[in-house]
């Protein structure tokens, strides 16, 4: 089909897409790709058609991220839609891409949201929309592409992997700007991408962003005592000391996954985010439904880290499975018990990661005190697409600014780890 068009549309409801045509590209299990060049596609929708010109050239060299990630999964990105944790009642409605071939064949995909707040984002602009409305604009709606509610960095332009891809990608990205004139939104914002993903978007005008998060690497420890040798005495005494400390009154430490998860952990789990989360975030975002979902369609990419004492289960940190990567999300607890957090959240996860021979742990955003525990400053990218050019001239400048920051940043912290120098005692 070389000179075939090729169709992105827009669909508000992720289940009326296959499981099966939305992983091939999300995670698909080998490095077949696209076989034709595309020249050109038609965005349509049930409001307007437009036409957009696309260049077959490639935007990036490479595909970097071959390793499946369950976030971008039609089975945790449909659970939040079945659940009504993502809708237009929560401020979430759903506007995936879908690029289709002649032959209605998926080519692409990409989990973008019509916006009306900044909520469940984690790379924050709220700024952004006080300055523009007081110069007299509307910030809101804006369109964001994400998974929602999940700070880990994943692909967002989701195609095959073959030498088409970097095209496709150029395509889906493309569609975003010309989806954000039809819906007459100010800007595009696509969080926690790769190196690959930020390129593209890049190329087509998006503005670069960065941040920091703190991930664990796994130096091919055997066990967590490796882990701890890599590390200062003094640090390394420190996490001895604090997780005695975690477990005393009689807690134990329990990893549910698959079959293990239960109902009732379950709703154990729902009690802890719905405590922690109310301080946290005022309304928590996820609905109890949604983790049944999860239960029922992807426990095998869940771990749920339990803490139990005296018959009950009194606090928790959920996980989930990539094939190289553990990514912590959520925490809460019913009981205050000192180093407990630290405990299931980051030196558990450390354990599992190391008895599964995975090569990361990411433990979320922010949170300086991960260093101590092994943790080190990573940069994460997002871009953002403005349309208005005087605010995107601030915008441009402002960014500029924070990326010099970000650096300084995370060359200064990451001097500050708790691993040894050559100079260190043993």
């Amino acid at each position: 089909m070389p000179d075939d068009k090729i169709t992105l549309r827009v669909e508000s409801d992720i289940t009326s897409l296959s499981a099966g045509g939305w992983n091939a590209c999300a995670n698909p299990d080998s490095r077949n790709g696209l076989e034709s060049p595309l020249k050109s596609f038609l965005l349509k929708d049930d409001l307007k058609h437009e036409r957009l010109e696309s260049s077959p050239q490639a935007v990036c060299a490479v595909d970097e991220d071959h390793a499946f990630n369950p976030f971008i999964s039609h089975a945790f990105l449909s659970a939040l839609e079945k659940s009504g944790s993502v809708s237009a009642d929560t401020g979430w409605l759903p506007q995936h891409l879908v690029l289709e071939g002649a032959d209605g064949g998926v080519l692409g995909v990409c989990p973008a949201y019509l916006k009306s707040h900044s909520q469940g984002e984690y790379v924050f602009d709220h700024g952004w929309a006080e300055a523009y409305e007081r110069a007299g604009g509307r910030y809101y709606p804006k369109l964001q592409v994400a998974v929602p509610f999940t700070p880990a960095t994943g692909r967002r332009l989701l195609v095959g992997t073959g030498p088409q891809a970097p095209a496709a990608r150029k395509a889906l990205a493309q569609g975003l700007t010309t989806l954000a004139g039809m819906r007459g939104t100010s800007s595009v914002h696509a969080t926690f991408l790769t190196t690959t993903d930020a390129a593209a978007f890049e190329s087509e005008g998006f503005l670069p962003r960065t941040d920091q998060q703190f991930h664990w690497t796994n130096r091919g420890y055997g066990d967590f005592d490796a882990f701890l040798g890599d590390l200062a005495s003094r640090k390394r005494k420190a996490i001895n000391r604090e997780r005695r400390e975690a477990v005393e009154n009689g807690i134990s430490i329990h990893w549910l996954t698959g079959s293990d998860i239960t109902e009732e952990a379950w709703d154990a789990f729902f009690d802890f985010y719905m405590e922690t989360g109310s301080r946290k975030w005022g309304r928590p975002y996820l609905t109890r439904e949604f983790y049944s979902l999860i239960g029922q369609s992807m426990a095998e990419q869940v771990l749920l880290v339990m803490a139990k004492r005296e018959g009950r289960w009194i606090a928790g940190a959920i996980n989930f499975i990539g094939s190289d990567t553990l990514y912590g999300r959520n925490w809460g607890c019913v009981e205050d018990h000192p180093f407990l957090h630290f405990e299931v959240c980051y030196h558990q996860a450390i354990e599992f990661a190391i008895s599964r021979g995975l090569t990361t742990v990411e433990a979320g955003a922010q949170g300086e005190h991960k260093l101590a525990r092994g943790y080190l400053p990573v940069i994460t990218r997002s871009a953002h697409y403005i349309a208005d050019p005087g605010f995107r001239s601030a915008i441009a400048a402002y960014l500029e600014r924070e990326r010099s920051y970000v650096e300084s940043s995370s060359e200064e912290l990451s001097e500050l780890g708790p691993f040894r120098r050559s100079h260190d005692e043993p």
